[in-house]
């Protein structure tokens, strides 16, 4: 049996990758110091012997104990309200936890892949973004702590595999949604199902010309899944590049939840990426990937979640927790 270890396994993308690879029979470690990450992401998987839950810090020296073949590091908060509440945990997860991850794959000789993001493009002057893109990124802006996290984990990664010949793989990843999101993380998506579910206006900041493309997923995950087990090194894009208007995306969102609201418009955020679509050609050629979920399947799926989740969940805001 395969081991692997799954950093943020408590959170979103993480819990749904702790899914597949007990399906696939793999020994799965779950880390998460649970910032973000949420235990009932995983409870269902506690009771099974090939899966354990360690409550840790990446940023924190890591020890896991025997053999290790498989490393995922996807601890990291991901919306932009939780970098301007956690800024320094935010970019130390991304550079001390990165660094301790990969020392973790060079003492055990296990392949390791990093969680990057589409936020490496910043607001992309090339549209849609390729992976030879370098970006547009504001290094000192709000977003910055995010964005250079993740830049300096795509370089220290790749030093590791061309100085220390660690087996690495970086995944690109574009906006993702699905059961598990947070409701309230300030993202598009649950920020507009969580209006609908309160009866409130839906909220749009700038004039909603902005664009976003969103996977469902588990088709990110399938991409994630064929892209370990690959021989590329070099960063890949994993996204859906069916593009829609944040505006014309909150409408979908009134059909979805058959509610009667109004969209109100507030200002832009300084650094909000004006337009996001992957071109995902290498991974189409490379992993033979592409997305098969259509969003209105996804959302459908994605709102009946939200809509069983205890009400008590549709006005907690959520904050992750303090850390210094």
């Amino acid at each position: 049996m395969k081991k692997i270890l799954i950093t943020g396994g408590a959170g979103f993308l993480g819990s749904h990758l702790c899914d597949r690879f007990i399906q696939e029979n793999y020994e799965v470690i779950a880390m998460d110091n649970l910032i973000t990450g949420d235990l009932k992401n995983i409870e269902h998987l506690m009771p099974l012997e090939n899966f354990h839950f360690y409550h840790h810090d990446v940023s924190k020296y890591i020890h896991i104990p025997g053999d290790l073949d498989y490393i995922l590091h996807f601890a990291s908060p991901a919306s932009p309200i939780d970098y301007l509440k956690i800024p320094i945990p935010t970019l130390k997860v991304g550079s001390l936890g990165t660094h301790n991850c990969l020392g973790l794959a060079l003492a055990k000789g296990a392949r390791m892949l990093i969680a990057s993001t589409s936020e490496v493009y910043g607001d992309p002057m090339v549209h849609p973004q390729n992976e030879d893109y370098w970006g547009n990124v504001n290094p000192v802006g709000p977003r910055g702590v995010y964005d250079e996290a993740k830049r300096f984990q795509e370089a220290m990664t790749m030093a590791y595999h061309t100085f220390h010949g660690v087996e690495t793989r970086i995944v690109r990843i574009f906006n993702t949604y699905g059961p598990r999101m947070r409701l309230n993380d300030g993202r598009a998506l649950p920020a507009f199902i969580g209006q609908a579910l309160r009866g409130e206006d839906i909220t749009i900041f700038g004039d909603g010309s902005q664009t976003r493309s969103f996977c469902y997923v588990a088709d990110l995950v399938e991409g994630i899944y064929r892209l370990l087990h690959s021989d590329y090194s070099q960063p890949l894009n994993i996204g859906n590049p069916d593009e829609i208007s944040i505006l014309d995306f909150a409408k979908e969102i009134i059909t979805l939840t058959g509610t009667d609201q109004k969209i109100v418009f507030k200002n832009l955020p300084k650094d909000d990426p004006k337009q996001r679509k992957p071109d995902i050609t290498r991974a189409k050629k490379l992993l033979n990937w592409e997305p098969t979920i259509d969003r209105a399947d996804g959302l459908k799926i994605t709102y009946e979640y939200f809509k069983n989740l205890p009400k008590e969940y549709l006005y907690k805001y959520a904050h992750p927790k303090d850390f210094k």
